[in-house]
């Protein structure tokens, strides 16, 4: 009997229209368009104006789809991977199941910051594997603009917004998912958190005025926690899977800092034209970023069956 595998048979991204420059920052920061490319590799970043993540999330779902060639009907999952729902519940995938004219199944968010793609693609790659669903879309979406402080220099030239969609389907061909790596570490839940908001902290009037409800971050620590975390996770999914870094492809990481990108990459020994990097154009789009930046990859024709991708 033919090994099951996760393919993926479609892909689709949107992002607002509104852009935000690193000049137009410099009038609400003490910042320099220099100083932010030199530090982040970014230039520019999408914006929601009137949109939400659901509106962000629809529209690439839409787009995976027609990419996909399958009819809306025959999705029997949905699962949406995000920081920025609309509102804690109901969930942002039942808001999108429901732009996208979908009725009648199952569908949930999954909130795990910027890790939040490669928990939902395990976790779907386990479903389709054991034969519970055979057709699966997977969402990142993220409108994380709404929490951003304009008036932190440290957070405000980071983010921006945006979705992205794969589809997914049971594939007994030799390509698809071969292997993932997931893990987290409590020790660094301070160091990039949005403190008031949930049960531990609900709003109020003091939580308001001390601006708890916006992006805290200690980027120092951040930087070399996320450097560490993307070369361990990347050398652990090499080994579990049989093959070495010269193997790779292409390497799509999450698109948090371009300096992060170009450390993982020294270390892990991934030379430059092998690495997919969209960071200068989107910003850090969390959940959305490998997504986005894997339909610009596809789209450009580059990208050929029987690759092999590390992301």
């Amino acid at each position: 009997m033919p090994k099951v595998r996760t393919g993926i048979i479609g892909v689709g991204s949107h992002v607002p229209e509104k852009i935000i420059t690193n000049n137009y920052l410099e009038k609400l920061v003490d910042t320099t368009e220099e100083w932010i490319i030199e530090r982040t590799g970014i230039k520019e970043r999408r914006v929601v104006d009137s949109e939400t993540t659901s509106d962000l999330g629809a529209e690439a779902v839409k787009k995976a789809i027609k990419d996909s060639g399958i009819k809306k009907e025959d999705i029997q999952l949905l699962v949406v991977a995000t920081g920025s729902p609309d509102m804690i519940f109901p969930s942002t995938a039942c808001m999108i199941l429901k732009k996208i004219g979908i009725k009648n199944i199952p569908a949930f968010d999954l909130l795990a910051a910027c890790t939040g793609l490669s928990y939902g693609l395990t976790i779907c790659d386990g479903l389709i594997r054991s034969n519970i669903y055979q057709t699966i879309v997977i969402v990142g979406a993220e409108a994380i603009s709404r929490f951003v402080d304009w008036k932190d220099r440290n957070t405000c030239i980071l983010f921006g917004d945006g979705a992205g969609a794969l589809v997914l389907r049971t594939s007994t061909e030799n390509t698809g998912i071969i292997n993932s790596y997931i893990s987290a570490d409590p020790e660094g839940c301070h160091l990039l958190e949005i403190p008031a908001g949930g049960a531990r902290m609900p709003a109020n009037e003091e939580t308001i005025k001390n601006r708890q409800h916006y992006i805290k971050m200690n980027g120092r620590e951040v930087f070399k926690f996320a450097v560490r975390a993307l070369v361990d996770a990347s050398k652990k999914v090499l080994i579990n899977s049989g093959y070495n870094i010269k193997d790779i492809d292409y390497f799509v990481p999450h698109q948090a800092n371009f300096r992060i990108i170009e450390a993982a990459s020294k270390q892990l020994g991934i030379p430059e034209e092998k690495m997919v990097v969209n960071i200068e154009k989107y910003g850090n789009t969390s959940t959305a970023s490998i997504i986005i930046a894997l339909d610009e990859l596809k789209k450009s024709g580059t990208l050929k069956k029987g690759d092999l991708l590390l992301w």
